[in-house]
C-alpha cells in the first residue's frame, strides 16, 4: 500500500513517503514510478535521476528547494539504486539514512539501510560518504563500498563480487 504525504500543492510538494511497491504508478516532484515483474519499483525524473527500490523500502524523495525536482532522498531501510547524471556545479545529489549521508554529482551507487547500519556501494563513479552526525568522511570509486555504523572507522573496501550480486538481485538488476 502506498502512502503519499505532500506538503503544500502537489506541484510543490516537498518529499513523497513511500510504502511498499504498488501497482498503480504515481508522479511527484518530475518523477514518475513504475512497478516491476521482480517487485521493485522504478523512479524516473525529468532531471535524468533514476531511483530503483527493493521490495517493501522505505524512504522520501525530497525537494528541498522546491524548485519541482529532488535533489535527496530519506531511506530508512532496505536498499535502493540511485543512477544520478553528471552535471557542473550545483549541490550533489543525496541519500541520507539515520547513519549516514552520501552525496553524488553523477554516479550510480546502491545505499543499504538495516538494522543499525548503513551500507553504500558505488558501482560507477565516485560517491562521498559521511556519517550522519557530521565528521570526516570517505570517498568510495568504482567496486568500492562502506559500512557506516554508530561509532568505528569508516573502512573503504573492494566489495566481493557474491557480496555484489546480493545486493543487486534485491534491486532486481
Amino acid at each position: 500500500m502506498r502512502r503519499v504525504a505532500c506538503a503544500g500543492s502537489f506541484a510543490l510538494a516537498s518529499f513523497l513517503s513511500i510504502g511498499y511497491a504498488a501497482a498503480q504508478p504515481a508522479t511527484i516532484a518530475g518523477c514518475t514510478s513504475s512497478a516491476s515483474a521482480a517487485g521493485t519499483e522504478t523512479w524516473r525524473c525529468e532531471n535524468g535521476i533514476t531511483i530503483v527500490a527493493e521490495n517493501g523500502a522505505r524512504f522520501e524523495l525530497k525537494d528541498a528547494n522546491r524548485d519541482g525536482h529532488i535533489d535527496s532522498v530519506e531511506l530508512s531501510s532496505k536498499a535502493l539504486l540511485i543512477e544520478v547524471p553528471k552535471k557542473a556545479g550545483g549541490n550533489p545529489f543525496k541519500v541520507l539514512t539515520p547513519q549516514a549521508i552520501a552525496a553524488v554529482r553523477g554516479t550510480r551507487w546502491a545505499v543499504d539501510v538495516a538494522d543499525a547500519k548503513t551500507s553504500v556501494f558505488v558501482a560507477d563513479g565516485r560517491v562521498g560518504v559521511t556519517r550522519r552526525a557530521r565528521g570526516s568522511g570517505v570517498v568510495l570509486g568504482s567496486g568500492q563500498g562502506v559500512d557506516v555504523e554508530a561509532t568505528g572507522p569508516l573502512t573503504v573496501k573492494q566489495w566481493g563480487q557474491p557480496r555484489i550480486d546480493a545486493l543487486m538481485a534485491r534491486l532486481g538488476q
